[in-house]
């Protein structure tokens, strides 16, 4: 009898252990209303992104300036990634989506308290229209990823009366590229 009951204990702590490696091998899900950076960008890399907002639609997470430090280590990543949650004109307009330029999207998005544009690839200023000429290079992008860098950095400094830079609030000043 005594054997019989250390068998069902046995089996009840096997069964235990295999459901905590079952669950673990599960998808990882990202919450909405309080993203977490890192979970995010493996999604992305992954090809395996999916959150919908509370009004059920495919869009980014309510990232908030807080996370802008974390969004910004991934801003040099130019990683191609299959898709990234926003209006189809970012993919139709042909074009690699580098996951550091849609994180820099993310980041100008918190900033702006909006969009930053319809697609998350940076032109030329003097682009007439969205097509992939005027599509940023992955060394601009890589200059545009240190812009925000160095926006960052500076806002530990509070703009005063005398605060001289123009472009004190804005990463893409002087750079000749913009959000579409």
């Amino acid at each position: 009898m005594k054997a019989i009951s250390n068998i069902r204990a046995v089996m009840a702590i096997l069964i235990f252990f295999f459901s905590l490696s079952f669950v673990s091998c599960t998808e990882e899900t990202l919450d909405y209303n309080n993203p977490d950076v890192d979970l995010f960008v493996k999604q992305l890399k992954a090809g395996k992104y999916s959150v919908e907002s509370p009004e059920e639609l495919n869009t980014i997470p309510r990232f908030t300036v807080d996370d802008i430090g974390d969004l910004l280590k991934y801003a040099e990543d130019l990683t191609v990634i299959p898709s990234f949650p926003l209006a189809p004109v970012s993919y139709s307009a042909g074009g690699k989506l580098r996951l550091g330029e849609c994180i820099l999207w993310t980041v100008e998005t918190i900033r702006l308290g909006q969009n930053a544009s319809m697609g998350c690839k940076m032109v030329h200023v003097d682009a007439e229209n969205y097509e992939g000429i005027y599509f940023l290079s992955d060394d601009e992008v890589l200059d545009a990823s240190a812009r925000y860098r160095r926006w960052w950095e500076n806002r530990k400094y509070p703009r005063t009366m005398w605060t001289i830079d123009p472009c004190y609030d804005e990463p893409l000043c002087g750079s000749g590229y913009m959000w579409w």
